[in-house]
């Protein structure tokens, strides 16, 4: 095998995991401390006639003040599919995942997501003499910069990663889709 062929093959799969739930971040109306944590995931179901209402119950990381964020207001009863309303009843933890990922759960309730420390990167990394390409995924929204999740990953330094990285993304804006880019061998 030729050693053009051989690199044209080469592609190392690199994955962006969500380790925990991130924090939210939003000020607390008691203590004014700007984070707040789903805890265990709790979610708080008011009938008022045939409408409902669905809040994820949410804690301040300071004073541990409960406050909710709306999920659904004021819905029609029918309109919400049985086996999620009993997913919301049962404190579902995918739901609960579902509904603090959600982008219109954010903005309707004012919050943006901490992800710090709440995500890993699981990569290899191979000092090769020719250039090789890493595709990276996410299964998760997790906002990171491309040049910092490169030189944790390939264990170099930001400038190093300005030099050997090849890369159609801006490296230096955030990003939470996948992206491919390719390493160069070190001179």
């Amino acid at each position: 095998m030729s050693s053009q062929s051989h690199r044209d093959h080469f592609v190392l799969p690199w994955t962006v995991r969500r380790t925990r739930l991130p924090l939210l971040a939003m000020r607390c109306l008691d203590c004014r401390a700007e984070a707040a944590t789903v805890g265990e995931g709790r979610f708080r179901i008011n009938a008022n006639g045939k409408l409902l209402d669905v809040w994820l119950l949410v804690r301040c990381v300071c004073c541990d003040r409960t406050s909710k964020i709306t999920v659904h207001e004021r819905v029609p009863v029918r309109s919400l599919d049985p086996a999620r309303l009993c997913a919301f009843e049962n404190n579902d933890q995918a739901l609960v995942a579902h509904a603090l990922l959600d982008p219109a759960v954010a903005r309707r309730n004012r919050f943006t997501l901490d992800w710090r420390g709440a995500w890993q990167l699981e990569s290899s990394a191979v000092e090769a003499a020719w250039s090789y390409r890493v595709d990276v995924g996410f299964l998760d929204p997790v906002p990171v910069r491309p040049e910092r999740l490169i030189a944790q990953g390939l264990g170099i330094s930001r400038g190093e990663v300005e030099r050997r990285i090849k890369c159609d993304l801006p490296l230096n804006r955030t990003t939470s889709a996948g992206f491919s880019f390719v390493v160069m061998p070190a001179v």
